[in-house]
């Protein structure tokens, strides 16, 4: 799932990596929404809430959702950066290295999200954001944009696309291509929204500690990856 690359990738990595870190997105844009009533897997919104500060000369409100944008900028920069200095040492374990990160910075807020709330709220979202680049950058990377799991407004598109083709596309290969990828659409947005779901009913009962079960999730992956990498190699020794 965080290993494959190119050509030893398969639909079915990229679908098992597409529901882990949607269902992961899915709880952050929940949790970061109801503690700090901020958008924090996407920074779209955010664009306009900047130009509308900086029209109503409230330029320190507009600076806030700058500095909204630029985190989930760095930490979509800082995971590519990261991956390609590991690619250059060939390094089997590149994209854990972000993946790692993240769960920190989940298990970070998880914990100590509310004193960053009593401090100052931004910082939390700052935290958040800065994760959310860091997994959007690592899976457009290591899926090779075929998927994308911290928004949902590319993958409707993708998807109302795909659909209306499967009317037109009639050989069999075409078709077999085509339902494929609208079966990986619609489990990312299926997660996403399992998420949701998921974070908006803890939330109410564990608060932010909602965000160190996501990060538990993320956990979980990698060592099926570990896990997998021993079997493969008992196998092939025996």
């Amino acid at each position: 799932m965080f290993r494959h690359k190119g050509r030893t990738r398969t639909y079915y990595h990229n679908l098992r990596i597409a529901c882990l870190l949607s269902f992961v997105a899915g709880i952050v844009n929940v949790a970061g929404y109801l503690s700090v009533q901020t958008l924090t897997t996407n920074v779209t919104g955010h664009f306009a809430f900047f130009i509308d500060e900086v029209f109503n000369l409230r330029f320190w409100k507009g600076t806030v959702y700058f500095l909204y944008i630029l985190f989930f900028f760095f930490g979509s920069f800082a995971s590519n950066f990261m991956i390609e200095i590991a690619s250059r040492r060939n390094s089997k374990y590149l994209y854990i290295i972000p993946t790692l990160i993240e769960c920190l910075l989940l298990l970070c807020a998880g914990l100590w999200g509310n004193y960053f709330i009593a401090y100052n709220s931004v910082l939390l979202s700052f935290i958040l954001l800065f994760a959310m680049g860091l997994q959007n950058s690592l899976v457009t990377t290591i899926s090779n944009a075929t998927v994308r799991t911290t928004h949902l407004t590319g993958l409707f598109t993708d998807l109302g696309i795909e659909l209306s083709q499967l009317f037109f596309y009639r050989e069999a290969e075409q078709r077999k291509k085509l339902l494929s990828s609208v079966k990986l659409r619609i489990s990312i947005i299926g997660f996403f929204f399992l998420g949701g779901i998921t974070g908006g009913t803890l939330y109410g009962f564990i608060t932010l500690k909602i965000l160190i079960l996501a990060a538990a999730i993320l956990v979980s992956g990698i060592i099926y990856d570990f896990i997998k990498i021993g079997y493969l190699v008992y196998k092939k020794q025996h």
